[in-house]
């Protein structure tokens, strides 16, 4: 490939649902309206992810089109867009902005988009609305982009305030369903954010207090034999088994403790945050919680003191991950009657650790096969928190997986980067 690569763009334009939908407006529940800002996510359609239905792109996508068109009847208020108090949805029935791009590269030019940061720059991959539209409105948009080599990538862009990551995942799946033909998704969506109460006083955001951090970007894979390995480590200590969730939170809290080893006091706290989802602490006021698709988090987290966690066996370090789990159902409780625990300080001791790695992104087929890889570009404007991302690696490193970092300034990260390499 000669040159950097290039994306032609067509103008965006809207995909409107495909029947009539209802108006109005609908409130935001009291845990959407904690959360805020946009999250971006690329699926990668490699030539051999491809089924042959892709022989014709224009009708692959064309079929995606209309999977988002039918998708917005029964999600509706996906059409709609924000109101400017950030509270509630406005049941337009507007649509979703759609744009459909050619890039001038082979996926193989740019490593298959595997590399972190990305070797094309992601807003090239990412749709964007005409000017005048006010971004902050809306809920969800998308972009099918063409690569030479026959491959695709679609490019989501979606509102944190309506959606995480399960409910972007279970819509994204009825946009596929819907698009091979399907009468209706296999899962109904339910809105009812009205259930949820409001705590007796309003929540506070996740997080108070931010500072700029100069953070590094990486990227890691744990191997499952590295994986199973930890497992079996605290299933021998502890008599019982453990999650891979649990094992690769404790390598990375490890990890990092070593690589802050000069910068914190042996006594200083040092702690892994993480979302955790709360669905099915809402049974008692959703009617059907697995077609709830706002937002249902609450933070856990896991803390030592920095000498404890370089210390520590990692089998000791997953007791302490699968204890601050258990944790989250009695503060989450306590969080929706308004009592509320002392705020995760967000400065440098503390890293945020998101598991989307089973969301089900790689398990979406718009009608030309599943995605052999999915990934978020990076944002060098999000310095204000250490964050690791863990998602699925492309098919041939699968049962393992692949760490995204921003975690740590330029003086760690060799170090954490080596460390990390052990469990490769």
């Amino acid at each position: 490939m000669a040159g950097k690569p290039t994306v032609a763009k067509s103008p965006p334009a809207l995909i409107r649902p495909a029947g009539p939908t209802p108006g109005g407006t609908l409130p935001l529940s009291c845990i959407d309206k904690t959360i805020a800002g946009l999250v971006n996510i690329i699926q990668v359609f490699p030539p051999s992810s491809l089924s042959a239905a892709h022989d014709d792109q224009d009708a692959a996508v064309a079929a995606m089109r209309r999977g988002f068109a039918r998708a917005l009847v029964p999600y509706y208020p996906v059409a709609g867009r924000v109101t400017p108090s950030g509270l509630a949805v406005d049941c337009t029935g507007e649509g979703v902005w759609f744009v459909e791009a050619a890039a001038s590269c082979a996926l193989a030019d740019v490593d298959g988009l595997e590399s972190f940061p990305l070797l094309i720059p992601g807003e090239l991959l990412l749709p964007r609305p005409p000017p005048g539209e006010k971004i902050d409105g809306l809920i969800l948009m998308a972009q099918a982009t063409r690569f030479t080599c026959g491959g695709f990538t679609v490019g989501i862009t979606f509102s944190h305030t309506v959606f995480d990551g399960y409910g972007a995942a279970r819509f994204l799946t009825a946009v596929g369903e819907l698009a091979r033909g399907l009468p209706t998704p296999s899962v109904a969506p339910v809105w009812d954010r009205h259930l949820i109460p409001d705590p007796p006083s309003p929540p506070p955001p996740f997080f108070a207090v931010v500072t700029e951090f100069r953070l590094v970007t990486q990227v890691a894979d744990i191997s499952a034999e590295s994986i199973q390995r930890v497992k079996d480590e605290f299933k021998q200590a502890a008599g019982e088994g453990c999650s891979t969730f649990d094992a690769v939170t404790a390598v990375v809290f490890k990890c990092r403790a070593l690589a802050l080893a000069g910068a914190l006091p042996d006594g200083a706290d040092l702690r892994v945050s993480f979302p955790a989802g709360t669905r099915h602490l809402l049974r008692d006021v959703l009617p059907a919680v697995d077609g709830y698709y706002g937002n249902c988090v609450y933070l856990g987290c896991v803390a030592r003191t920095s000498r404890a966690a370089r210390e520590s066996a990692l089998a000791e370090l997953v007791g302490a991950v699968r204890e601050a789990k258990e944790a989250v159902a009695a503060g989450f409780a306590d969080w929706r009657r308004g009592v509320y625990r002392s705020d995760v300080p967000l400065d440098y001791s503390t890293a945020i650790l998101s598991d989307a790695s089973r969301l089900g992104f790689d398990e979406v087929d718009y009608g030309f096969g599943m995605p052999g890889f999915y990934t978020y570009p990076h944002d060098d404007r999000a310095n204000f928190a250490a964050t690791l991302l863990v998602i699925r690696p492309p098919a041939p490193r699968r049962g393992g997986v692949r760490v995204l970092i921003r975690c740590v300034e330029e003086p760690h990260a060799a170090i954490f980067a080596a460390e990390l390499a052990k469990f490769a």
